[in-house]
C-alpha cells in the first residue's frame, strides 16, 4: 500500500488488534490510514492475541519505550493436557498427557505458586534477540535455542473460569512477562502441561479503561472522512500521566527547550515538564535543585 502526502502528526491510538496479524503489520495499516510520516508500536503483542496495543505517532514514538515497561493485563484460555513448540495454538503440539482430577483449590494453589517475583523462563518462538538474532529466528532455523531465566512481576494470576480442561485465566503483570510461559509453568505444576488457546490484551498503564478502535473501525471512518481519524488520537500527554507534572512558565519553557537547566526547588525524581498551554515539553528530572530535560519533546499541531 502506498500513500503520498505523509502528515507530522503526533499522537496515540489505542488500537485493538485483530488475531493473525502481527502488531508491526497493524501499526503500519493504521500509519497508513493516518498518513503519518512516524508511527511505533509499544512492545509486540503475538499474532495470535488481540486486544489493546497502543500505537505512537509524530513525538510521541518518543515516549513508546516507557510503555513498553509499563504493568499490563490479559485475558487468556489455557488448554490443559497438551504442550507446543510455542506454548500456544500456533504451535505443533510435543506431548499429550491426561489431566488427573483437579479441583479448583489445587489450580488456584498453583496459580498463587506462580505470583508476585518470579524467575521465568520465555519462550524459544519469542522476539527476545540472542546475538541480535531473534530466538524465534534461531528455532525455526533448526537451531538449539535455550532461552535464558529472569526475574519478572506477576501481580494477579487468577481463575476466572472453568470449562473441563479449558481454564479462563486473568492476568496482570509487568514488563517482560510471557503469559504463554506462565500457562506452559501452570500446566507443570499441574503435572498435565498446557498451552494458551486465547489470549487477549485488557489494558496497559496508564490507559486502564481503554477506549479501543479495531480495523474496521478505522477503515469505515478513513473512507468517510479521513480527518474523521484524527479525532481519535489520544494527545502525548496521556501516556505520561504516571509521572509528576510540574509547570513551567513561558521563559523556563523556552530555557527547558534549549537543552539549559532551570533552578527549581521541589523533591528528586523525573517528571514531565508542562508549559503554560498544557503540553509536554520533556520528560525531566530534578536533581540537587535543578531541572534538567532528559528526552525533549516538541509536539506540533496536525496538519492535514
Amino acid at each position: 500500500m502506498r500513500r503520498k502526502n505523509h502528515r507530522a502528526i503526533s499522537g496515540i491510538l489505542l488500537l485493538d488488534k485483530p488475531q493473525g496479524l502481527s502488531s508491526n503489520a497493524a501499526l503500519q495499516k493504521v500509519r497508513w490510514l493516518l498518513r503519518a510520516e512516524k508511527g511505533g508500536h509499544t512492545g509486540s503483542l503475538d499474532p495470535l492475541a488481540t486486544g489493546l496495543l497502543p500505537l505512537c505517532f509524530g513525538e510521541a514514538t518518543k515516549i513508546a519505550g516507557l510503555l513498553l515497561g509499563s504493568r499490563k493485563a490479559y485475558e487468556t484460555e489455557a488448554l490443559l493436557g497438551v504442550t507446543t513448540t510455542t506454548d500456544d495454538a500456533e504451535g505443533e503440539v510435543v506431548q499429550r498427557r491426561d489431566v488427573p482430577a483437579l479441583d479448583d483449590a489445587t489450580i488456584r494453589a498453583a496459580l498463587a505458586a506462580l505470583t508476585g517475583r518470579i524467575v521465568q523462563i520465555p519462550p524459544i518462538y519469542s522476539a527476545l534477540k540472542q546475538d541480535g538474532v531473534p530466538l524465534y529466528a534461531r528455532a525455526r532455523a533448526g537451531e538449539d535455542v535455550e532461552a535464558k531465566p529472569r526475574e519478572v512481576e506477576v501481580q494477579r494470576f487468577e481463575l476466572i473460569g472453568r470449562d473441563g480442561d479449558r481454564l479462563r485465566l486473568l492476568v496482570e503483570c509487568g514488563s517482560g512477562t510471557y503469559v504463554r510461559s506462565l500457562v506452559r509453568d501452570l500446566g507443570e505444576r499441574l503435572g498435565c502441561g498446557a498451552h494458551v488457546t486465547m489470549l487477549r490484551r485488557l489494558w496497559v498503564e496508564p490507559f486502564v479503561e481503554p477506549r479501543m478502535y479495531t480495523l474496521d473501525e478505522l477503515i469505515r471512518l478513513a473512507e468517510a472522512d479521513p480527518a474523521a481519524l484524527d479525532a481519535l488520537l489520544l494527545p502525548l500527554e496521556q501516556g505520561l500521566a504516571g509521572y509528576p507534572q510540574v509547570r513551567l512558565d513561558a521563559a523556563q519553557a523556552t530555557r527547558l527547550r534549549q537543552g539549559q537547566a532551570i533552578a527549581w526547588e521541589g523533591p528528586d525524581g523525573e517528571c514531565v515538564a508542562i508549559d503554560a498551554e498544557g503540553r509536554a515539553v520533556a520528560l525531566a528530572d530534578i536533581r540537587d535543585g535543578r531541572l534538567r530535560a532528559l528526552r525533549g519533546l516538541n509536539v506540533v499541531p496536525t496538519s492535514g
